[in-house]
């Protein structure tokens, strides 16, 4: 599975560990890659095909447990 950013594979990271389940992350995102995990509310990506790549869920992680990956489609083809 892979995110829609033209030219790119996205693929998004999630630190378990690190995510403290505040919910910005799933409130910010305006694909709705993210939801909330039952019971703990923590961070799950839902639909990666639908992510862009914009970061937003990234940036405004306070516990820095979200990393978005954009790899170029030529370089993630000979990675495989």
């Amino acid at each position: 599975m892979a995110g829609k950013l033209k030219g790119f594979d996205v693929a998004v990271e999630i630190n378990e560990q690190r995510c403290r389940s505040c919910g910005i992350c799933y409130e910010v995102c305006p694909e709705d890659v993210l939801e909330p995990s039952t019971p703990l509310r923590k961070a799950l990506i839902k639909n990666l095909d639908s992510c862009t790549g914009c970061r937003l869920c990234e940036w405004l992680c306070t516990d820095w447990a979200i990393n978005v990956v954009a790899t170029p489609l030529a370089q993630a083809a000979v990675g495989s």
